[in-house]
């Protein structure tokens, strides 16, 4: 077994293998193994209802700050309720706010950045300043002042980390239209007599989706430490929902007596967050063009 470089632009080889982003993605070891962790996590977090051992709020005073036990695998915290039925409920918890923020910042950035792109003009300016406008602000200074003001609740972390990320995706999106916009195959669109809307949807927009990919999926990791953060500081979820910040900052009193109380919350999170940075740098890599793809071929 000896490993060689296969490279899209060799004539000899893409005459006889056709690279899809499936086979790209087996082909790149990273990249498998990240989704195969992820989605066994997003998996767990679906089925936590029936994971779960115990109700991630049931108080039992009599056990509360228990070692990790065959009662309570985990340990349980200073209210005697389960870790690690709280830590599944966490994950509940923040994969449905990164997904939920995620999917509005990726819809929103997408359509307003791809009309600023395409149309120019008037829109252009008036968009271009709005995006300039949310990214003057440092994001977590932002999401703590509209959580602040309209109150602890998922709703409105969820809100407020989708009002701070979204400029991010519509500023990539215009940069990709404006760039998309100028090759022949839209002024040969143009010429045949489509639409518009025809063009941006058509033949732009899924020429330019690549970058935005990339983004979103390191973004993924990014809301949930951005949420954990504040939850961390008491602000962005109530003490009654689980959720791995939240965990922590419940924790943290009892630290030296009780290290586990904050340790496995803030595994689960360090864990995400490299997993998606790993997953993001690997989609990048696969959906460049010019990048090239390594390989395991018998001798």
């Amino acid at each position: 077994m000896k490993c060689i470089s296969i490279s899209k632009s060799n004539p000899a080889i893409q005459g006889r293998i056709k690279w899809t982003p499936c086979h790209r993605i087996m082909a790149n070891r990273t990249v498998a193994v990240c989704l195969v962790l992820l989605a066994a996590m997003v998996l767990i977090a679906i089925l936590a209802p029936w994971i779960a051992p115990y109700e991630p709020n049931d108080i039992n005073l009599k056990e509360s700050l228990q070692s990790p036990s065959k009662e309570h695998w985990l340990g349980t915290d200073h209210l005697g309720r389960d870790i690690f039925s709280r830590l599944l409920y966490g994950a509940t918890t923040s994969f449905t706010i990164a997904i939920s923020v995620v999917a509005f910042a990726l819809i929103w950035g997408i359509a307003l950045g791809g009309i600023a792109g395409y149309f120019g003009g008037l829109s252009d300016d008036i968009i271009s300043r709005v995006i300039d406008l949310f990214l003057s602000f440092p994001s977590m200074i932002f999401a703590l002042a509209i959580v602040g003001a309209l109150g602890s609740s998922v709703l409105n972390l969820i809100m407020a980390l989708a009002l701070v990320h979204w400029a991010s995706y519509a500023r990539l999106m215009r940069g990709q239209v404006l760039s998309a916009k100028s090759n022949d195959y839209v002024s040969s669109a143009r010429v045949i007599g489509a639409s518009d809307r025809r063009i941006l949807v058509k033949h732009i927009l899924p020429n330019a989706l690549a970058p935005v990919i990339v983004l979103a999926t390191l973004d993924m990791g990014h809301v949930i430490l951005s949420a954990a953060a504040l939850s961390f500081l008491g602000l962005g979820i109530p003490p009654s929902v689980p959720e791995w910040g939240s965990m922590l900052n419940a924790g943290k009193e009892f630290m030296r007596t009780s290290p586990y109380l904050t340790l496995f919350p803030g595994m689960a999170i360090t864990l995400t967050v490299i997993l998606f940075s790993l997953l993001g740098d690997g989609f990048q890599e696969i959906l460049d063009p010019e990048s090239e793809v390594s390989g395991l071929v018998a001798a």
